[in-house]
């Protein structure tokens, strides 16, 4: 049993589960530390994306009762289906984007210091719509739930979802903080970003797994089990994170990931041009 690679597995499920639901990157994070544990090969990418959807069983265990709800009376309700057309409205763009560019984005951008960029700017973009919110009466009032978005209001979540393609971004923080500038309460925003995840990521960990299905080789024996390992670590700390982040947007705005996301984003581009981590290109 390679004990290494185990604890390789535990550090990035923690990482995954911790990072995927805040707006500060769990791909960013994920690139990050795959790079310092030297676990950022091919094997390590499609690691990194199986292990996600472990982040969205949590989601789905949280939301347990509005799944089953909404499954059940699918064929009878109306509220229910138009609940499932916008998620699958909101998720076509990224989707799309994603399917047609992804190699030449995973090329290009999957490295520390485009990484460390996007933290910066992503951060500009917090800032900005919580400014945004605050000064402004812009927020939809007649919205308090997640039922009550128009298939517009997914769309522009989905549009805002594609800038979550450049690695770095936030996948969460694209969703909640483009939300919220489309004028959707914070708290609707946060949910909404949380069903979303379904679909986008769990068609993500589909591909990475019918990729690794035609060579059986590559998931058996202990790249298996570390697998499976990261999948729990990522469950456990993914249904912290979402249980705590529910409460915290209710009385507090984003600011405080916006200043991590600086401070994380120039140490890493200082750490890189002073020479103190030889991160890869």
């Amino acid at each position: 049993m390679d004990l290494i690679l185990l604890g390789k597995s535990v550090i990035l499920g923690v990482v995954e589960g911790l990072t995927e639901f805040l707006p500060i990157s769990s791909t960013g994070h994920l690139i990050l530390v795959g790079d310092l544990l030297n676990f950022n090969d091919d094997k390590g990418k499609a690691f990194e994306v199986i292990i996600q959807f472990g982040a969205i069983l949590a989601v789905c265990w949280e939301y347990r009762e509005k799944l089953l709800k909404v499954a059940s009376s699918f064929f009878k309700s109306a509220s229910s289906r138009h609940f499932v057309l916008n998620l699958l409205i909101a998720s076509f763009p990224a989707m799309s984007l994603g399917f047609l560019f992804g190699k030449h984005i995973k090329a290009v951008l999957f490295s520390p210091i485009p990484v460390a960029s996007a933290f910066i700017v992503g951060a500009l973009v917090i800032f900005w719509a919580e400014h945004r919110q605050q000064s402004s009466s812009n927020a939809k009032s007649h919205i308090r739930t997640v039922d009550d978005l128009s298939y517009l209001d997914a769309f522009k979540v989905g549009l805002a979802q594609c800038a979550a393609l450049i690695p770095g971004t936030s996948r969460s923080g694209a969703t909640i903080i483009g939300g919220m500038l489309f004028g959707l309460p914070r708290t609707v925003a946060t949910e909404f970003s949380f069903f979303l995840a379904i679909p986008v990521i769990g068609g993500a960990t589909a591909y990475e797994l019918l990729k690794l299905w035609a060579n059986p080789i590559a998931i058996s024996g202990e790249f298996g089990l570390a697998i499976i390992v990261g999948f729990i670590a990522a469950f456990i700390s993914a249904f912290i994170i979402v249980r705590w982040l529910i409460h915290y947007v209710a009385h507090h705005n984003f600011v405080p990931f916006a200043w991590y996301r600086i401070i994380f984003g120039c140490l890493v581009l200082l750490s890189a041009y002073s020479g103190l981590v030889a991160w890869s290109h």
